[in-house]
C-alpha cells in the first residue's frame, strides 16, 4: 500500500518542480544520472565477486577488527555501502561468515562512506569533472559490449565512474544556477527543531533514492552553491546516513533469519550513531573546528567541514558500538530467533545466496552438509549405535563387538520430518539457480546434486539394514551376532571418517574414503566366502544366511554412497578423485539414484 502512494507522489513533487523552474530539471537529471552510475558501478564490481573477493572475506573476517577493515576497504574502493552490505548479507546467509563478522564489515562499510563525501567535497567541485566523464564514458561504453567477463567489468566500472561526475557536474550547475532564482536558505531551521526536522528530510531523501551517497552530493553541491546552511547540512548527513539501513532492510526481505539479523545491526547501529550524533551536537561542530584548524581547512570551507564531521561521528558510533558487538549479537538471536518447525527446513538456500556464484555453491554445499548431518543421526541409529561412540576416539570394533544394545528408531518417519524435505529444496533450488551459473559452476552445482542424492540413497538402504540389525545384534547366536557386528563397525568406520573431514582434521583426507572402502570390500568378501561353511557347521541358519547376504549388498551400497558424497563434498572440483574420475564427471548409476530419488519425492 505504501509502495503504491510514494511513486505517485514523486511523480508529482517532480512535475511540479520541471513546471516551476528550469533549473530544477538539470538538478534532477543530474541525481538521475548519479544513481544510473551507481547501478554501473555495482554491476562492475558484481563481476570481479566471482572468487577473489569471497577468498579476501572469507580469509579478513576471523576477527573483529579485520572485519571492520574489510568493510573501510571494500566500500571505499567500490563507492558503494549498499553493495558491500547485500554482499555481506549474502554471505552471511550462506553461512561463509557469522554475525558477528558480518556486523563488523557493517561497521567498517560505514566508516567507508565516508569517503565519497571526501572526493566529492574535495576534488568533484573543485575540478571540472565532467572533462573527465565524457572519456570514462566513451571508453566504458565501448569495453561493455565485449565478450570477455573481464573487460565488461572494466566497462561497467569506468562507465559508472563517468555517469557519477557527470551527475555532480549537473547538480553542481543547477544548484548554481537555482541559487539565482531561489534562495532556499529562506526556509533553514535553527536549533533542535532544525535538527530533528532535516534529519528526517535526509532519511526520506536516501530512502527514496536508495543511495546515501546519492544524497551527500546533494546535501554537498546544494551546500557549496550556498542553498542550505551549515547547521542544516550537517543534520541532513546524519539523516542520510539513518536512511541507507533501508537497503539493507530491504535486502535482507528474501534473506534467511540470518540477513535479517545483520539488517538489524545495521539499524540499530545507524540509529544509535545519529542519536550521539544529534545530542552531542555542539561538541561535534567544537571538534570539526578545531580538526579544520589544526590541518588548516579554511573556516568558511563548509563542504569540507561537512566531510570532516560524517566521518567524526561514524567514527564515534564504530568506537561506542565495536565492544558492544558481543551484546548485540545475543540480542539479536532473542530477537530474531531461529525457526523451529516439525518438519526440518533448511538453513542455507534462499534468494539472497543467488546474488553471487560463490555464495551459492557455498550455500547448496552447507545445505548438502546440514541434510548429511540429520542423515548421519538416522543411518547411525538404524544400525544401533549411539553417535558419541562414533565421534569419539574409542576403538570402534572392540566396543560394538561387546555391546548388545539395541536402538528402536522409525526411519520412515525421521526421513519425512529431516531428509525428504531438505533434498527437495536442494534439487529446487539447484534448478532454479542453474542459469546463473557458467559451465564449470554448473557442473560443481550438480556434482553437489549427486552428492545430496548419495545421501538419501544411504538412509533407505540402512531401513532396509535396520529390520535385521534389531532381530541378531542381541541374539544369542554369536556366529550371526559377529557377522552383523562386523557390518555395522564398517558403516561406523566410513561415518568416523566423515565427521573427520566435516571437522577439518588435518590427518584425513578423501584418500582414506577409498581405502576404507577397499577394507569393507575385503570383510564383504571373507563373510561371502565363510557362509557357506557356517550352513554345513550349522552355525547360522539357511534363513539367516538368506539375510546376511541381502544386508551385505545393502551395507556395500550405504558405503559406497557415503564414499561418494563425502568425495564431491570434500574435494575441490578439478581435481583428480582415487575412482579416476573428476568430481564433476557424471556417472551412469548416478543418474539412475538421481532419477530414483526424485521420483520418490
Amino acid at each position: 500500500m505504501l509502495k503504491r502512494i510514494i511513486l505517485p507522489v514523486i511523480f508529482v513533487i517532480l512535475a511540479v518542480g520541471f513546471w516551476i523552474s528550469p533549473d530544477f530539471k538539470e538538478i534532477a537529471a543530474g541525481v538521475a544520472i548519479f544513481l544510473f552510475g551507481m547501478l554501473f558501478l555495482e554491476d562492475g564490481f558484481r563481476t570481479f565477486t566471482g572468487g577473489v573477493l569471497e577468498k579476501l572475506l572469507a580469509r579478513t573476517t576471523d576477527k573483529l577488527w579485520k572485519a571492520i577493515s574489510f568493510g573501510v576497504v571494500s566500500t571505499t574502493v567500490m563507492q558503494s555501502s549498499s553493495l558491500v552490505s547485500v554482499i555481506t548479507i549474502s554471505f552471511l546467509s550462506s553461512g561463509l561468515i557469522g554475525l558477528a563478522a558480518g556486523i563488523g564489515i557493517i561497521f567498517g562499510a560505514n566508516l567507508g562512506t565516508t569517503t565519497g563525501a571526501w572526493l566529492i567535497a574535495g576534488f568533484g567541485l573543485k575540478v571540472k569533472i565532467s572533462a573527465y566523464a565524457m572519456p570514462m564514458l566513451v571508453f566504458g561504453i565501448i569495453l561493455v559490449f565485449q565478450k570477455n567477463k573481464n573487460l565488461k567489468g572494466i566497462g561497467y566500472v569506468l562507465a559508472g565512474l563517468g555517469m557519477l561526475f557527470l551527475g555532480i557536474h549537473y547538480m553542481k550547475e543547477g544548484f548554481e544556477a537555482f541559487r539565482e532564482t531561489i534562495d532556499l536558505t529562506r526556509f533553514a531551521v535553527g536549533g533542535y527543531a532544525g535538527l530533528f526536522l532535516f534529519a528526517g528530510v535526509g532519511v526520506a531523501a536516501t530512502v527514496i533514492m536508495q543511495s546515501s551517497h546519492a544524497t551527500l552530493v546533494i546535501i554537498i553541491t546544494a551546500l557549496a552553491s550556498g542553498q542550505i546552511t551549515y547547521d542544516n547540512a550537517l543534520a541532513l548527513a546524519i539523516g542520510a546516513n539513518v536512511g541507507t539501513t533501508i537497503t539493507a532492510i530491504i535486502g535482507s526481505m528474501s534473506a534467511n533469519y540470518q540477513g535479517k539479523r545483520l539488517a538489524g545491526a545495521h539499524l540499530v547501529f545507524n540509529l544509535v550513531t545519529g542519536v550521539i550524533a544529534i545530542a552531542f551536537m555542539a561538541q561535534f561542530i567544537w571538534a570539526v573546528d578545531w580538526f579544520s584548524n589544526a590541518t588548516g581547512i579554511a573556516p568558511d570551507n563548509y563542504t569540507l567541514k561537512l566531510a570532516v564531521f560524517h566521518s567524526l561521528f561514524n567514527i564515534v558510533g564504530v568506537l561506542v558500538m565495536a565492544p558492544l558487538v558481543g551484546v548485540l549479537v545475543r540480542l539479536l538471536e532473542r530477537v530474531i530467533a531461529a525457526p523451529e518447525t516439525t518438519i526440518v527446513q533448511t538453513k542455507f538456500l534462499n534468494k539472497s545466496v543467488t546474488d553471487f556464484s560463490e555464495t551459492l555453491l557455498t550455500s547448496v554445499r552447507n545445505e548438502v552438509l546440514h541434510l548429511y548431518d540429520n542423515a548421519y543421526r538416522i543411518i547411525a541409529h538404524g544400525i544401533s549405535i549411539h553417535r558419541d561412540i562414533i565421534d569419539s576416539d574409542t576403538n570402534l570394533e572392540a566396543t560394538i563387538q561387546g555391546s548388545r544394545e539395541i536402538m528402536h528408531q522409525d526411519i520412515d518417519a525421521q526421513y519425512a520430518t529431516s531428509i525428504k524435505s531438505l533434498h527437495t529444496a536442494i534439487v529446487e533450488f539447484s534448478g532454479n539457480a542453474e542459469t546463473r551459473l557458467d559451465p564449470d559452476e554448473a557442473n560443481h552445482l550438480y556434482d553437489l546434486n549427486r552428492a545430496s542424492a548419495r545421501i538419501v540413497q544411504a538412509v533407505k538402504d540402512t531401513k532396509h539394514l535396520q529390520k535385521n540389525v534389531l532381530a541378531y545384534v542381541g541374539s544369542s547366536n554369536a556366529a550371526i551376532r559377529t557377522e552383523y557386528n562386523t557390518i555395522r563397525i564398517n558403516i561406523a568406520r566410513i561415518l568416523r571418517l566423515i565427521n573427520q573431514l566435516v571437522r577439518g582434521d588435518a590427518d584425513v583426507d578423501v584418500h582414506n574414503l577409498d581405502e576404507n572402502k577397499l577394507a569393507a570390500k575385503e570383510s564383504r568378501a571373507r563373510t561371502l566366502r565363510n557362509i557357506d561353511t557356517m550352513i554345513r557347521t550349522k552355525q547360522i541358519t539357511p534363513q539367516m544366511a538368506t539375510s546376511l547376504m541381502n544386508d551385505l549388498s545393502y551395507s556395500k551400497a550405504i558405503i559406497r554412497d557415503l564414499t561418494r558424497a563425502a568425495t564431491i563434498l570434500f574435494s575441490n572440483p578439478e581435481m583428480e578423485l582415487p575412482d579416476g574420475h573428476s568430481a564433476a564427471e557424471l556417472e551412469e548409476e548416478d543418474l539412475d539414484t538421481l532419477a530414483q530419488i526424485k521420483d520418490d519425492a
